[in-house]
């Protein structure tokens, strides 16, 4: 049994240590991944907001998970990915974000 009190709000830098401590490799838990966007797809196409936000919690979950993976493997963290899509995102709008170019 782990000695970690979560505390709510959660925010993305604890999804980040609890998927740390779930990859640990003594005390972890061997996880099972599924494709998980056809479900984003259905509650979109259902226009069911609470099973939206349940799937896009998974999808984030994914993103976030294979980042600490990489984290561990010291090639990039979840940080990188969230610079790197802004910075994308404000150089493919320069109408919108021209003062930030």
């Amino acid at each position: 049994m782990l000695d970690w009190v979560p505390s709510a709000p959660y925010t993305a830098e604890q999804l980040l240590e609890v998927l740390r401590i779930l990859r640990d490799p003594e005390n972890g838990c061997p996880w099972d991944f599924l494709e998980e966007t056809c479900e984003v797809l259905e509650a979109i196409d259902a226009d069911d907001p609470a099973m939206l936000r349940e799937e896009l919690g998974d999808v984030l979950m994914q993103v976030a998970f294979h980042a600490v993976i990489e984290e561990e493997r010291g090639r990039f963290t979840f940080e990188d990915v969230c610079r790197e899509v802004c910075e994308k995102l404000v150089f493919r709008h320069p109408n919108i974000f021209a003062s930030s170019a």
